[in-house]
């Protein structure tokens, strides 16, 4: 059951004509604001709400903070490709929203035809999401990871030949921020791949730059790969792994989408699997699909480390699975076990 809330009757229209064409699916209202939303949901509560985060008399982000506070419900956030979009959507991300679909400014009609598989996609994810495991990310904070230290104050030469390599998709921007919060700036350098849309991707980093003791960056051609650095793939291009003489850096590049995403977890950890080798860590995290498990049998089969996030502490436990499911991962961890897996690999926590 779906609730359409935003303020252009043409993306009503055409999205409610195009989502009830699956069988699956059945959109139970549209509201051109929030508090319309509200007064219809007094009446039926939806499975999933597509949310746009502009509108008049309430904003997305006000209305899908007081839904997260009072009925946690998967929100799909619809917002335009514009640099003050991405921002609001990644409060909303922060705030519990499950994922992103963008949409331009101009000739909405046509975009929401061409793109209704993804649109469609998302909206059956968000259905089957865990969205509670959303929600400490607001607020206290009180199920954040606690920040882990180093044990010795020469780990950061120990470091330098580690790589790092995190792919993750539905529920790795709030998973992320809580892995790379908790790490010190002394940790191995950290290659990342999240699924998102371009020109999100900048703003995503900003972020968490913001927040994290560690160095979070977009990628940039020829990027190199330092420790206490955290490198994330751009929106629509894909990421690789390079060696340079003894340095480490990133390449990235357009090309054909791999596993139906661009970037993809794929390319990069078959990078990081003939790359790095057995100097490498690859984890694989909360999202839907199978994107990455390949790639990470790949990085195993190379002599490198590989962990999957468990299943209870996922958003969506589809990427882990599969990766589980072809014994891609000789180890499966909880989300709050990654900050410290993430320095044992380096060399920067020793002890037993």
């Amino acid at each position: 059951k779906v609730l359409i809330v935003d303020d252009s009757a043409v993306l009503r229209q055409v999205l409610t004509a195009k989502l009830s064409e699956d069988p699956a699916i059945d959109v139970i209202a549209t509201a051109a604001d929030p508090i319309y939303a509200m007064e219809k949901m007094l009446n039926q509560w939806p499975d999933v709400i597509v949310l746009d985060v502009e509108m008049p008399r309430m904003d997305g982000i006000s209305f899908l903070r007081k839904i997260m506070d009072e009925r946690p419900t998967p929100v799909v956030i619809c917002s335009t490709l514009t640099t003050k979009g991405a921002e609001t959507s990644l409060q909303a991300l922060s705030a519990g929203a499950i994922s992103i679909v963008a949409k331009p400014t101009m000739g909405l009609k046509k975009f929401l035809e061409d793109s209704f598989c993804d649109i469609n996609a998302s909206v059956k994810v968000a259905a089957q999401s865990r969205v509670a495991k959303l929600r400490p990310l607001e607020g206290s904070g009180g199920a954040a990871l606690r920040p882990v230290q180093p044990v010795s104050s020469d780990a950061l030469a120990r470091t330098t030949e580690t790589i790092v390599a995190l792919g993750t998709s539905t529920g790795g921007t709030q998973a992320l921020e809580q892995v790379l919060k908790a790490l010190p700036r002394v940790c191995p350098g950290i290659v990342i791949v999240q699924h998102m849309p371009a020109k999100f991707t900048k703003a995503f980093a900003q972020r968490l730059d913001s927040l994290c003791e560690i160095e979070v960056v977009e990628a940039e051609p020829s990027m190199r790969v330092l420790p206490g650095r955290a490198i994330v793939a751009p929106g629509g291009r894909h990421m690789q792994l390079q060696r340079s003489g003894a340095q480490y850096q990133v390449d990235v590049f357009e090309g054909p989408l791999v596993n139906r995403h661009m970037p993809s977890v794929d390319v990069l950890f078959r990078s990081v699997a003939k790359t790095a080798g057995r100097n490498a860590l690859g984890i694989i995290m909360t999202g839907m699909g199978d994107d990455g498990a390949a790639g990470l049998l790949d990085m195993r089969n190379s002599g490198a480390r590989t962990i999957a996030q468990d299943e209870a502490s996922c958003v969506v436990f589809g990427m882990p699975k599969e990766a589980i499911k072809r014994k891609a991962a000789e180890q499966i961890l909880p989300l709050a076990a990654l900050p410290e897996a993430i320095l044992r690999a380096g060399g920067v926590i020793t002890s037993s």
